[in-house]
């Protein structure tokens, strides 16, 4: 039997029905990834059954796109070093952006099957004291934590709440179209994450300039997926209720601070795990075939390299 955790009830149903897993085959499929990748000379990856089959599931079970996520996953990681610089949780800087609590992920859904709620506050970090690939790279570190441990985002989704309060132009200014590019392949294309929904509010001057260049490099599936309420939270709770969101923003999924204090936790517990991707990648040199570039993977053409905010 393969070593996955078994799904709720409602995950279960919406596996089968929405990513046609079938249970009794999760093991063929599981062995069918790994003699393909002990194939791949250039690739060094995880392959404990759980991580696998979070790529099998964020694929809806298509193999040939999970083996080119897999690859993405990795070579995309491989280029953007920077992304991949320093993933100890315990390190200064890490430490000090995971107490200011600028990704939550919230602890109820809307429905058993429904996608993982995650509140996003830039506005809570310094842009003179933190970058914002820091930020990102935290940010990724959670999303690796999810792929192994929350069948709810993995089977169901995720929906994103941005809360720009408090978000000034020297925040905006740290996002160049080449880094929003890099950003977007690595959590769009790279990770076997569905996104189901993102919402922004609170929303200041100069967001469009950064909006429209998030929008430019989404696909449109996701693009339409995307909601600007500005100010008007009542627009927010007719799709997200209020009643899930922290006691701050009026709702019962407790405390940012308690949100925050379980999730340096759940950093600390996996430090060992998030650690441990540095010895994982591509060598690009024994790829059969051309082998992937940081133009390939992320070139954007040169009309649009600099970020204009009036």
């Amino acid at each position: 039997m393969p070593n996955v955790r078994p799904l709720s009830e409602p995950l279960r149903i919406k596996a089968e029905k929405e990513l046609f897993e079938v249970p009794e085959r999760i093991e063929e499929d599981l062995a069918s990834l790994r003699i393909w990748l002990g194939k791949q000379p250039h690739l060094k990856t995880r392959t404990d059954d759980q991580f696998l089959v979070a790529f099998l599931r964020g694929c809806k079970y298509s193999l040939e796109r999970a083996k080119e996520k897999i690859d993405l996953f990795y070579s995309a990681r491989t280029s953007f070093k920077e992304i991949m610089a320093d993933r100890d949780p315990m390190s200064t800087k890490n430490l000090e952006l995971i107490r200011l609590g600028v990704g939550l992920p919230l602890t109820n859904t809307v429905t058993p099957d429904g996608p993982r709620i995650v509140l996003i506050r830039p506005g809570v970090y310094e842009a003179d004291k933190y970058d914002i690939l820091d930020v990102m790279r935290i940010s990724i570190m959670a999303n690796d934590i999810h792929m192994i441990e929350d069948d709810q985002m993995m089977v169901a989704g995720q929906i994103g709440i941005l809360d720009l309060a408090n978000v000034t132009m020297a925040h905006f200014l740290q996002f160049s179209p080449t880094f929003v590019k890099k950003i977007t392949v690595i959590n769009q294309d790279a990770m076997p994450l569905r996104l189901k929904g993102f919402h922004y509010i609170n929303t200041p001057p100069g967001f469009e300039t950064v909006y429209n260049m998030f929008r430019r490099f989404l696909n449109e599936k996701n693009r339409n997926r995307l909601h600007v309420h500005g100010d008007n939270l009542e627009s927010l709770y007719k799709h997200i209720p209020q009643k899930l969101l922290p006691t701050e923003y009026g709702g019962e999924a407790g405390s940012l601070k308690d949100l925050t204090v379980y999730w340096e936790k759940k950093f600390m517990e996996h430090r060992d795990y998030l650690m441990e991707e540095s010895k994982y990648g591509t060598d690009e040199k024994k790829r059969p075939g051309r082998p992937k570039t940081e133009e390939t993977l992320f070139g954007i053409d040169g009309s649009f390299r600099k970020l204009n905010v009036d």
